[in-house]
């Protein structure tokens, strides 16, 4: 029972029975293990020949413009089509102009991350803090590379820090490791993060991309979430770790009685997990409440994104944007 990093309970996961061990001292408040820098230089390894063959392409359409907007004015030739020709330039000239468009290109990109103690949990090598960091770190790095603006607010127990858009890999690099370098919140801090959603809607323009990322418990819809989604193009992309998806004992390990004695900084206890039909029930109704509130929140299967734990960010990014683009 000794592991790196310590297990937190998944947030408002239900507590099957346990057996209650002497407090324990809380574990405190630690730093990012990998360097933001060098963190992002690895991602950016990573990404080079994928965003080069696939994941360029698929993210270039997924994350389209807001429109077409006017270019210039061209000689009518055959073949074209006379529903683009220009009268008042025609009529001037004396001869037949078309209009030419082009697609508006700039897309900005607004990512919440929501911080919360329950990100500090993972049952494998990656807690769910780290590979949601990941996914944040890969997104900065596919604006940067398609010339997109992109800001984020970091939402935690204790405050929200607001970086506004920025351009350019460097502005974009230094965004991505302010977000990264930023400190889990306290593990004794139990409080939801306090989201400022009403004031997003200053923060960037109208048909932007809104990107929140977090573990999504089941909860009602946040107040200001619709006036959200008018403005923006919402996207939500949540991390998942195993135990949340199918209950940590097996039966044939409980019959064995081969129950695993965890730490809980949240409660500073040690906790030893015990199986039953009332525990495994509570788990599957835990998570049919989960998956129906991030439904409700999202309601196009195009526009979730599950990560987990234990697979890799990088090919469930490339899945899903090729999902989007095939829509």
């Amino acid at each position: 029972m000794s592991s790196a990093r310590p297990k937190v309970a998944p947030e408002t996961a239900p507590a099957p029975p346990a057996t209650a061990f002497p407090p324990l001292p809380r574990t405190p408040r630690t730093a990012p293990a990998t360097a933001p820098l060098t963190l992002l230089r690895r991602l950016e390894w990573r990404l080079r020949g994928t965003v080069e063959s696939v994941l360029g392409g698929e993210y270039r359409s997924s994350f389209r413009g807001r429109g077409m907007e006017f270019d210039q004015v061209v000689k009518y030739t055959f073949g074209d089509d006379v529903r683009d020709i220009d009268w008042n330039v025609t009529a001037r000239l004396g001869e037949p102009y078309l209009k030419k468009f082009v697609e508006e290109r700039e897309v900005t990109v607004l990512a919440v991350f929501e911080d919360t103690p329950s990100l500090q949990f993972g049952s494998g090598a990656a807690s769910k803090r780290e590979t949601l960091l990941e996914l944040a770190g890969l997104l900065f790095l596919l604006a940067a590379v398609n010339h997109d603006r992109i800001g984020f607010v970091h939402a935690a127990p204790d405050g929200c820090v607001v970086a506004p858009p920025v351009r350019g890999r460097g502005a974009i690099h230094h965004a991505a490791a302010k977000l990264l370098s930023a400190p889990p919140p306290a593990l004794a801090n139990t409080d939801r993060a306090a989201i400022p959603w009403h004031q997003l809607t200053r923060l960037a323009p109208r048909g932007s991309i809104l990107v929140w990322l977090g573990d999504f418990p089941p909860r009602p819809i946040p107040q200001g979430w619709t006036e959200i989604q008018k403005r923006f193009r919402t996207l939500g992309f949540r991390v998942d770790d195993p135990w949340e998806n199918e209950f940590p004992i097996s039966a044939k390990n409980a019959a064995a009685g081969d129950a695993p004695v965890l730490y809980d900084p949240v409660s500073g206890t040690l906790t030893a997990l015990e199986s039953s039909a009332a525990a495994r029930a509570a788990h599957a109704r835990w998570r049919g409440e989960r998956d129906s509130a991030w439904n409700r929140l999202f309601p196009d299967a195009a526009t979730r994104l599950v990560a987990n734990t234990n697979q890799s960010v990088l090919d469930t990014l490339v899945r899903f944007f090729a999902r989007r683009s095939s829509k």
